[in-house]
């Protein structure tokens, strides 16, 4: 290609951000790529590992299950997802990803519009820590 406003990144480049469970990367991004239209990234679950709920005021989230399984959590609704299936997440909706399954699962997503401000785009409604453990 020749066109110079086109940008490649890696998943080696960019760090993994674990702050709500998980490693998520942002690759195409506002500080990656200068996006202005929204972001995309790849989140890596370890098998019962999760992402803590939270819900988008601006933007819609659409996920693809690149490898393994997950249950994605919409509004306390269990909604299995294996490898080759997406689902679209509405603005405004809580979900959490688990990975339900025994192998790691890779999931990439999309978010968009972006929200005015960073800080306005992400509400968390759950704390990243694992839910403590029923006693046996």
């Amino acid at each position: 290609m020749t066109d110079t406003t086109t940008a490649r990144v890696s998943v080696h480049d960019v760090p993994a951000d674990r702050r709500r469970g998980g490693e998520l990367r942002v690759l195409l991004g506002p500080k990656t790529v200068g996006s202005t239209s929204g972001f995309m990234g790849v989140a890596a679950l370890a098998p019962g590992e999760r992402i803590a709920e939270h819900y988008h005021p601006y933007s819609e989230e659409f996920l693809y299950v690149a490898r393994g399984a997950i249950t994605v959590d919409l509004d306390d609704v269990p909604v299995p997802l294996a490898a080759g299936e997406a689902l679209y997440v509405p603005k405004d909706v809580r979900h959490r990803l688990r990975n339900t399954g025994d192998e790691p699962a890779e999931v990439v997503f999309h978010l968009g519009p972006l929200a005015p401000r960073p800080e306005l785009g992400h509400v968390d409604t759950e704390s990243a820590a694992p839910p403590p453990r029923e006693p046996s």
